[in-house]
């Protein structure tokens, strides 16, 4: 059968943005690669920004608060303790409120534990800080909230590319551009229309690590997304929510450089390729549709945009939400506490000796094993204790879209089985987000080839696809209900 009309997907609900600033002090503890000789940051490329989206069912049946930082990750009391403020700053339950790390690489690793370290002094003043502004704007997007229309649509950025290359020469699988890899070129796009016409806001949703500037850049950034927001915020004057998708074995082509103006470029790559979608969105309220045979130099076949149905549009402003636990296997082989301290006392002697010996690059390597060593045990003492993970997802239906929130680092095929499952709706792939761990969260036919990912992953094979298939049927059974 002939196709003759194509709907957009859309949401009708309260919709308001809020925007603050959150850069921390310059010389703060700034070091996020382990290859970094640097300990605190030396300047500002682009200010980390915190966006709010607050949405609201237009019979107040429902409301949830998103708030995007240009953050690479937090530790899970961080997580805890901004969505329990913003929650009561907003009259919400801190579980409606879900906090996005857009997963910038540039904003140093802001944890309490790293107080002892240089400019760690002012990671706490900093946390406390922000998390009274994540308050505040919070208030502020839901008294902006009004009536409005998000419409939703897609277009391609070839930014994110694969990043696993196998090394010919010496014979390992190294996190690098691999051209002959598949990645993922979806930008799913939305903008937020208010009654009066008025643009409120967009959102970005896209997977690729923010990894353009990486051990030699010394400054605070967002990345790649800091120029990606200042395209379409130029063009919309409004602001833009960036939510990281399913990056995991994504990254740009050209990353792990010292120079911000390629972290510009990367994102302008994608802020005109998102701008390119919210273009071609079509009015709110509307579908397109064959408008019938012209007669002229030939048979003409025109197609008009019409008003939605009026069954169209009551599914637009459905709202269903549900929060569930995907339990995931711990891999048996999973290091110890006490066997990583033992391998971080190694590395940090085998680096003394480095410096006696003035050989700066055996220091480097050394600096950079021992980090690895104290972010195993990060993520060790941050593992529940059982012999699963009690991995929370979170999905919401607004009106023809799907947003999900995960925790975690997951790969591409996660987003790719959802849209495919789901093609009626807009989905919206939202991870690290409300905690950071259990970390990454591979496929099981990436175990046991030496993958970085692989490597540091706390869960089993078959994880990546039990949740898959979990969340799929959670999602089914939401939509029946």
């Amino acid at each position: 059968m002939m196709t003759t009309r194509v709907e957009t997907p859309q949401s009708q609900s309260r919709v308001g943005f809020a925007r603050a600033d959150i850069t921390p002090p310059v010389g703060s503890y700034h070091r996020m690669w382990g290859a970094a000789m640097h300990e605190r940051s030396t300047g500002i490329h682009r200010p980390l920004l915190a966006t709010a989206l607050w949405l609201e069912a237009l019979d107040g049946s429902g409301r949830q608060l998103i708030l995007g930082l240009d953050h690479c990750l937090l530790d899970r009391s961080e997580f805890e303790r901004i969505r329990k403020h913003v929650g009561e700053a907003a009259g919400i339950p801190a579980s409606d409120v879900h906090v996005s790390m857009s997963h910038t690489h540039g904003s140093a690793w802001m944890s309490r534990s790293r107080s002892h370290l240089p400019g760690g002094d002012l990671i706490a003043p900093y946390l406390d800080a922000m998390t009274e502004t994540c308050g505040r704007i919070a208030i502020e997007a839901s008294t902006a909230a009004r009536p409005a229309t998000i419409v939703y649509g897609t277009s391609r950025c070839s930014l994110a590319t694969h990043r696993d290359l196998q090394d010919l020469v010496t014979n390992q699988i190294v996190v690098g551009f691999n051209p002959d890899g598949f990645a993922d070129d979806t930008v799913l796009v939305g903008k937020a229309i208010a009654e009066d016409g008025r643009v409120l806001g967009t959102v970005v949703n896209y997977a690729c690590h923010p990894t353009t500037l990486a051990w030699e850049n010394t400054l605070i950034s967002p990345d790649y997304i800091g120029a990606m927001r200042e395209v379409i915020e130029g063009h919309t004057h409004s602001p833009c929510l960036f939510l990281q998708g399913s990056s995991g074995e994504l990254g740009p082509k050209e990353g792990f450089v010292g120079d911000p103006a390629i972290a510009d470029r990367n994102g302008r790559q994608l802020g005109f390729a998102a701008l390119s979608g919210l273009e071609a969105l079509p009015q709110p309220g509307t579908h397109f549709e064959y408008a019938g045979p012209v007669i002229s130099g030939a048979i003409l076949g025109p197609w008009r945009h019409r008003p939605m149905t009026s069954e169209f549009a009551e599914q637009s402003r459905r709202w269903q939400s549900k929060v569930f636990t995907v339990h995931m296997h711990y891999r048996m082989e999973l290091a110890t506490e006490a066997e990583t301290r033992a391998e971080l006392t190694e590395w940090e002697k085998r680096e003394t000796d480095a410096r006696a010996a003035n050989d700066m690059q055996r220091v480097s390597d050394c600096r950079a094993k021992a980090e690895q060593m104290t972010r195993q045990l990060v993520r060790l003492a941050a593992l529940p204790a059982g012999k699963a993970y009690p991995f929370v997802v979170s999905v919401s239906r607004i009106g023809h879209s799907l947003w999900v929130f995960t925790p975690g680092e997951l790969y591409q095929e996660f987003q790719i089985t959802l849209r495919k499952r789901f093609p009626q709706f807009a989905v919206v792939v939202s991870t690290i987000t409300d905690d950071w761990q259990p970390g990454y969260v591979p496929p099981a036919a990436s175990y046991g080839y030496g993958i970085y990912q692989e490597i540091i992953a706390a869960t089993a094979a078959g994880s990546f696809e039990s949740l898959t298939q979990n969340v799929c049927r959670e999602i089914e059974r939401l939509l029946a209900g």
